[in-house]
C-alpha cells in the first residue's frame, strides 16, 4: 500500500492510501481531517468543508495539481506540504536551499564504492564523495580496529572506571561522575545541547562531505564508536539522508562541536534531514523513507560522533580542489590576456626561471611557453609586433611566473596539511586498544587547518588581484591600443566598464576577508577550553575567497576573448584559439551592450567544471613531453597526461600541434 508523509502546519502525518486512483485533492483532504481530527480545538475550522488549501511537494516545492492521480503525480513514500490558504509557510519547515535545487535532477545514487580505513583518503577521494559519485563502505582491517576499541569501552563501563566522556560530564563537569544507569542519557543530551549551531544549512554536497569524513575518522579504531553504530552511520550515508547542520557555530577547539553535534542529531532521528527523495524533513520520517532506524547512542557513542575537526576540513578539501582547478586556469587566462595586449614571450625564457627556482614558478614559466611559443604554435598575433620596439610588459604580465608560482606553491603546502588531517584522529579521549586505556590530549584542536587555510586565502587572492589589473589594461584604451571598454560605439555602449567595476568590488572584498581568522582566540567553557582556533570561519571564507577569484578569473577570461574580437582576421596559438571557441560556444560576441550577468555566469561554469583546463591540456602535455627530460620531476601542481586521458578531451591526429 502507498504511503504519503504529509507536512501541515508543522506536524508531519503519514497518510496510506488504499487505492491508486485516488487524487492529489484526496490526500490533501485527508491530510487536513486528520489534522483537524488530532486538535482540540479542530485546528480552528468548523468543519473540513472550510479549508482552502494547495499541495506542494517538500522537494523542490513544485505546485500539484489536486485533480492528478497519487499514482502519478507522486512516488510511493515522498514528502508533500498541505499550505492551507491565507497561512503563512509552516515556521519550523525548511524548504530546499536554491544552492542544493539542482541537486534534485542530478543525484543518481552511486553504484561504486570507496572502501575506507581511515588512513588513506584523498582531497579528491572526499569531493568526490561530497558530489554523491560513490558509496561507502570500511575495509576488513578497519573493522577489527572499531571492535578491538569498543572493546575498550565496554570493558570501562562494566569495571566503573571513571574516565573522561564516558562516565563523566564534559568540560567543566569532567570531575562529575554519572551513574552507570545514566551513561545513554548522557550522549543523548550532550549531542541535543550541542546542536546549538545558526545559519544557513550546509549544502548537500558538502554535508556529505561532512558525513563521510567523520565516517573516515571513526574508522581509523582510535574513537571506541560500536561497528554496529558505524555501519548504521554508513547506511544513512549511502542513502544519502544528509542531517541539517546550520554553518555558523563552531571556534575549531574542542573540534568542530556545534556542526558535529548537528550531523549527530540527525543520525539519531531528531531535528531535520534532507535526502534526494524527501527534501528537507523531520530526520525520524526521512529515515523511516528510507527503511532506516535511527542510531541508538551507547555509552562513549555521542562525544565520539561530535569530536573533531571535520567541518574545517571537510570544507578546506573543496578549498584546496577548486583553489588548485582555478590556479591551473588562471595562467590560460594571463596568456590569452598577454596576446591581446600584444606582449613578451621573453619573460618565460627557461634560464631566467631556473635562476630562482621554486618550483610553481618555474612550473607557471613553462606553461605560459607552452601556450605561447610562437615555433611550436604559430601566432598571427605575436607575429604582427614581433619587430615592435617594446622592451618589457608591465608586472601584470611579465610576473605572472613569480606571483602565479607561489598560489601553486601555496596550494600544495595546504592540500599537505589537509590530507594529513584527513586520515588523522582528531577526538578526546583516544581510546588504544593496544594499550588496553584511553588517554585524553589535545588533537580536537583545530590550528593546523585553520592556520593553513587562512594561508591559502591570502595566497589565492593574488590570482585575483593580478586578474583585476589586467582586466583594467585590457579596457583602458591608452594601455592595451583596443576600444574602451572592448566595445564599438562607445559611449552608445558601456562594454565591459561595470563588469571591470564587479571585479573591483570583488577584489577588495577579499582584501577583508583575507585577515586571518586563526589570530583571533576567545575562551569558551568556563575558561577550559581557553585557546581556540576560529578555524570554521577560516574554511568558509576561504571558499568565499575562492569563489570571487574565479568571479573574477570569469571576467578576465570574456574580457580577452571579446579583444580577440578587435584583433581578428589574425589568430593567436592554437590552444588559445580553443580556448577561445570553448568560451564562444557558451557566450556570444559583445556588438553592442546587452545583460552581462549570464555571460559572467557562464564563463564562471566553464571555469568550475575545468573546461578552460580540458581544452588547453592536452597541448600544454604535450609541450612537455617534447620539452622536458623524463627524469625532471614536476611541480606538485602539474597536470596529470593520466587523469587527463580518464576525460574525453581528445587531439585530433591530423592537427598540427
Amino acid at each position: 500500500m502507498p504511503r504519503y508523509t504529509v507536512h501541515i502546519r508543522g506536524e508531519w502525518l503519514a497518510v496510506p492510501c488504499q487505492e491508486a486512483q485516488l487524487t492529489v485533492g484526496w490526500l490533501g483532504r485527508e491530510a487536513v481531517r486528520r489534522y483537524i481530527k488530532n486538535k482540540p480545538d479542530n485546528g480552528g475550522f468548523a468543519s473540513i468543508d472550510d479549508v482552502h488549501f494547495l499541495v506542494r511537494r517538500c522537494k523542490g516545492l513544485g505546485l500539484l495539481d489536486n485533480e492528478d492521480p497519487l499514482e502519478v503525480a507522486l512516488e510511493d513514500n515522498e514528502f508533500v506540504e498541505v499550505v492551507i490558504e491565507g497561512d503563512a509557510m509552516s515556521p519550523d519547515f525548511i524548504p530546499s536551499q536554491p544552492e542544493g535545487v539542482y541537486l534534485y535532477s542530478k543525484y543518481r545514487e552511486p553504484e561504486k564504492y570507496i572502501a575506507l580505513d581511515g588512513d588513506s583518503l584523498t582531497t579528491e577521494d572526499l569531493v568526490n564523495l561530497g558530489k554523491g559519485r560513490y558509496k561507502i563502505k570500511l575495509t576488513p582491517t578497519a573493522e577489527k580496529r572499531v571492535q578491538k576499541s569498543r572493546e575498550v569501552i565496554d570493558s570501562i563501563i562494566k569495571e566503573k572506571t571513571v574516565v573522561y566522556g564516558i562516565t563523566t560530564g564534559f568540560g567543566k563537569f569532567a570531575r562529575t561522575v554519572i551513574p552507570i544507569n545514566k551513561l545513554q542519557e548522557l550522549q543523548v543530551n550532550l549531542v541535543r545541547s550541542h546542536s546549538s549551531g545558526v545559519g544557513k544549512p550546509l549544502i548537500p554536497e558538502r554535508c556529505r562531505m561532512l558525513l563521510a569524513l567523520r565516517i573516515n575518522v571513526l574508522a581509523k579504531g582510535y574513537s571506541g564508536i560500536s561497528l554496529e553504530t558505524l555501519k548504521q552511520v554508513i547506511e544513512m550515508f549511502n542513502a544519502s539522508c544528509l542531517p541539517y547542520v546550520p554553518e555558523k557555530g563552531t571556534v575549531g577547539a574542542s573540534g568542530d562541536l556545534a556542526p558535529l553535534s548537528h550531523l549527530a542529531l540527525g543520525l539519531i532521528g531528531e531535528g531535520k534531514m534532507w535526502s534526494p527523495k524527501s527534501g528537507w524533513a523531520d530526520a525520524k520520517y526521512v529515515l523511516e523513507a528510507h527503511g532506516l532506524k535511527p542510531v541508538i547512542l551507547k555509552p562513549k557513542e555521542g562525544l565520539a560522533l561530535i569530536n573533531g575537526t571535520q567541518m574545517i576540513t571537510s570544507l578546506g578539501c573543496e578549498a584546496v580542489e577548486r583553489a588548485s582547478a582555478i590556479a591551473r586556469q588562471a595562467d590560460i587566462i594571463a596568456a590569452l590576456t598577454l596576446e591581446v595586449l600584444k606582449g613578451t614571450t621573453k619573460a618565460f625564457d627557461t634560464d631566467i626561471h631556473a635562476l630562482r627556482p621554486h618550483r610553481g614558478q618555474i612550473e607557471v614559466a613553462f606553461r605560459f611557453r607552452s601556450l605561447l611559443d610562437s615555433d611550436h604554435h604559430p601566432s598571427e598575433i605575436a607575429e604582427s609586433h614581433r619587430f615592435c620596439d617594446r622592451v618589457q610588459d608591465a608586472y601584470t604580465l611579465r610576473c605572472c611566473p613569480q606571483v602565479h608560482g607561489v598560489v601553486n606553491d601555496t596550494i600544495a603546502f595546504v592540500k599537505g596539511i589537509i590530507t594529513t588531517e584527513l586520515n588523522s584522529a582528531t577526538d578526546n579521549p583516544m581510546v588504544f586498544a593496544s594499550r588496553g586505556e584511553t588517554i585524553s590530549g589535545g588533537n580536537f584542536h583545530g590550528e593546523y587547518p585553520a592556520k593553513a587555510l587562512d594561508y591559502l586565502a591570502i595566497g589565492i587572492h593574488e590570482l585575483a588581484a593580478i586578474s583585476e589589473r589586467r582586466i583594467e589594461r585590457l579596457c583602458n584604451p591608452s594601455l592595451s591600443e583596443l576600444p574602451a571598454f572592448l566595445v564599438a560605439e562607445g559611449g552608445l555602449n558601456s562594454g565591459f566598464m561595470i563588469a571591470h567595476c564587479t571585479a573591483a568590488a570583488l577584489v577588495s572584498e577579499n582584501k577583508a576577508l583575507c585577515h586571518p581568522s586563526s589570530v583571533d582566540s576567545l575562551s569558551t567553557s568556563a575558561a577550559t577550553e581557553d585557546h581556540v582556533s576560529m578555524g570554521g570561519w577560516a574554511a568558509r571564507k576561504a571558499l568565499r575567497v575562492i569563489e570571487h577569484v574565479e568571479q573574477v578569473l570569469a571576467i578576465e577570461l570574456l574580457a580577452a576573448c571579446q579583444g580577440i574580437e578587435f584583433l581578428r582576421p589574425l589568430k593567436t596559438t592554437t590552444p588559445l584559439e580553443k580556448v577561445y571557441d570553448l568560451v564562444r560556444s557558451v557566450v556570444r560576441p559583445w556588438i553592442k551592450d546587452r545583460f552581462m550577468a549570464p555571460d559572467i555566469e557562464a564563463a564562471h561554469g566553464l571555469l568550475l567544471e575545468q573546461k578552460v583546463w580540458e581544452v588547453a591540456a592536452p597541448y600544454i602535455e604535450k609541450y612537455r613531453m617534447e620539452h622536458i627530460p623524463e627524469s625532471r620531476p614536476l611541480s606538485p601542481t602539474a597536470f596529470s597526461l593520466q587523469s587527463l586521458r580518464k576525460k574525453s578531451t581528445k587531439i585530433p591526429e591530423s592537427e598540427d600541434l
